[in-house]
């Protein structure tokens, strides 16, 4: 496959795409007469290099530059700690470190460049003569992540090259780009040469919407969660994009009745992804789950399977392997990838049911903490939840949830807070057996989200 910055000129020789990031907008053509690297680009020939920027637009820049001319690129979030990118680091080989005016902390033993902000500068020689791998990171809220190595071919080889049909096509993404579901649409956008409008951690959401609706943007993707923080902060009316994506996390069927709602005139979509197994499906028709004759034979290329309770999944659009020692084998003999996410047949339909590594043990019986959230977060007052497990003496674990009311349920009264909270806890007693009825629920003011969009779940 040619270099992406091949891929873009060659069905766009003077490409329209820009970046929109929080400080700067950089149109792609702007690389056609300079570089963010100046004259140093030659010089990562070859080489296995680090993306620490702190602002996406600097990477978005970067890996259009660099694919074809680094042997590897790493890209890496702001919320490594030194200690998790001197690990990323080893197990990568890296001979450079690559970032911008504020980016992450420096490693002594890597040579740094900074980037500049736009490209300056006569434009390098854009002689492709790698196949770069690009490796991403898994999204663990603690510990070292994995590191997974794909190709432009993997991450992109089924994405359109053409912009949508209609008005003008902008993207814009919750997700960091550094991340597997944010680098989708980053490469959806460019391929297609649409804008796409970069989102920062340090921005409301309103903000982030406003920056939005100045740029056009019609086409905008997040998890469920992100969702939810959108419908609490009461901005969705700043936007009216032609297509809402979900992907990342459960969606559960109150989360896509509250977005048909609050976007009434939008397409309405989630999606099935991992780093690991690649983008698996798109489920457009309102549902939660997705139809169980998907597993029927191969479905563009991709072939699915559940066992052990679990989806599993086969195609060219999964991770080459995983970077480093002692990662463990990335798919079984066959080709599948074990995605971890269970699910169960229900009506002709598979539903997500959570990860295998977050099932709740309660006196050896199993809880899957998005089943109850689903039951919780059906209650009108209810944005959304977070189950967890409590340590317990006797059963080992017992069910807590912590929940997040509308503005419009929340109040100083006590008999009224006590009375929505045995409201919840009696619709969970309706329908859930006993042993997964959270025995303590909590009002709180917000859930906390890791850099990946996801609800940080402790453990027990």
């Amino acid at each position: 496959m040619k270099s992406l910055w091949e891929t873009i000129t060659q069905s766009n020789p003077v490409p329209r795409a820009a970046f929109h990031g929080r400080l700067a907008t950089v149109a792609i053509n702007e690389l056609a007469g300079g570089s963010i690297f100046g004259g140093q680009l030659e010089t990562l020939r070859g080489q296995s290099v680090l993306l620490t920027t702190r602002e996406q637009l600097g990477t978005a820049l970067a890996l259009v530059e660099l694919d074809g001319v680094a042997r590897r690129m790493v890209l890496c979030t702001p919320d490594l700690d030194t200690e998790q990118l001197r690990f990323v680091a080893m197990n990568a080989r890296a001979q450079w470190q690559l970032t911008d005016e504020g980016g992450t902390a420096a490693l002594p033993e890597l040579p740094r460049l900074v980037l500049s902000e736009r490209p300056v500068g006569e434009a390098p020689v854009r002689r492709a003569s790698e196949t770069t791998e690009w490796i991403l990171l898994t999204s663990g809220t603690t510990g070292r992540p994995k590191l997974v190595s794909h190709t432009l071919e993997s991450l992109a080889g089924a994405l359109p090259r053409v912009a949508a049909p209609g008005a003008e096509t902008v993207w814009s993404t919750f997700y960091d780009i550094r991340r597997y579901g944010g680098l989708q649409i980053y490469l959806r956008a460019v391929l297609s040469d649409s804008a796409i409008v970069l989102s920062c951690p340090q921005e409301s959401v309103q903000d982030f919407f406003l920056r939005g609706r100045a740029a056009g943007v019609s086409h905008i993707s997040g998890t469920p969660s992100h969702w939810r923080r959108v419908l609490m902060s009461g901005s969705a009316a700043t936007l009216r994009p032609a297509y809402v994506r979900l992907s990342g996390e459960v969606a559960d069927q109150t989360v896509l009745d509250n977005l048909r709602a609050a976007f009434p005139d939008s397409r309405i979509g989630h999606a099935f992804a991992s780093t690991e197994a690649g983008v698996a499906f798109d489920v457009n028709d309102g549902l939660a789950g997705f139809p169980a004759d998907y597993l029927d034979g191969a479905r563009a290329g991709i072939e699915m399977k559940v066992e052990g309770g679990t989806l599993h999944i086969r195609s060219d659009r999964k991770a080459r392997r995983y970077v480093g020692a002692d990662t463990g084998a990335l798919q079984d003999e066959d080709g599948y990838v074990d995605t971890g996410d269970l699910v169960e047949l229900v009506a002709g339909r598979y539903h997500f049911r959570g990860r295998k590594s977050g099932v709740i043990n309660v006196g050896g019986l199993k809880v899957h903490p998005e089943e109850v959230e689903s039951v919780l977060n059906t209650d009108p007052r209810v944005r959304m939840s977070l189950v967890r497990a409590r340590r317990n003496p006797i059963t080992g674990a017992i069910v807590v949830a912590d929940v997040v009311l509308t503005d419009a349920a929340r109040t100083d009264n006590e008999p009224e807070t006590a009375r929505i909270k045995s409201e919840l806890l009696e619709a969970c007693r309706a329908a859930l057996p006993a042993y997964k009825v959270p025995s303590a629920l909590r009002f709180v003011p917000g859930l906390e989200l890791t850099a990946a969009g996801k609800l940080v779940r402790p453990s027990a």
